[in-house]
């Protein structure tokens, strides 16, 4: 292959570490602590669906729900947009994610395919509207399973404490000693 497209291959991979992780990490930070603000300053109506919460959800109190959704909403998209636990709050949002598609934004009835995918929209019209958690959680997985990206805090958390102990050719720190 040509080297200059080589060249430009190799830039765009280097981006997309340090742009493309961090731009889902901006975008969900952003309305996960959105919803979660919302939830703050609003009443509680979890009780009006917890019988709709999965198992082992709909057996903790609503008002213990309700401030856990509210807690892992704010507190996550903060660790989000700072790259902070960003495994760990992405899988508690998935989790979170989950619990609100099967309890708030799944059709109530549903006889087919074709008559759930009418609840795969971005607004409800009585079918249900689970478009976007489920690409929330989608957007979530590359975080899960390729952390952050190099510009976040837990990026810089290995580079500074963890490479002593591990060689880690993706961060550069530390020279790997050579067998």
């Amino acid at each position: 292959m040509n080297k200059v497209v080589l060249r430009a291959i190799r830039t765009v991979d280097a981006l997309g570490l340090w742009l493309g992780l961090l731009s889902l990490r901006i975008l969900l930070g952003w309305d996960f602590f959105e919803s979660g603000l919302e939830k703050f300053h609003g009443s509680n109506w979890f009780a009006d669906i917890q019988d709709r919460f999965p198992f082992p959800f709909s057996i903790v109190p609503p008002e213990i729900s309700w401030q856990m959704a509210t807690w892992f909403e704010l507190l996550g998209g903060i660790a989000l947009l700072l790259g902070l636990a960003t495994r760990f709050m992405s899988i508690s949002l998935i989790v979170l994610t989950t619990v609100a598609i099967a309890a708030v934004h799944w059709p109530d009835m549903w006889a087919s395919v074709g008559e759930l995918m009418q609840g795969y929209v971005f607004t409800d019209n009585g079918q249900g509207n689970f478009k976007l958690p489920v690409l929330f959680i989608g957007m979530l997985l590359p975080l899960v399973l390729s952390g952050p990206g190099k510009q976040s805090v837990d990026a810089w958390i290995r580079r500074r404490y963890g490479e002593r102990s591990i060689c880690n050719p993706d961060f550069n720190a530390i020279k790997c000693p050579r067998p």
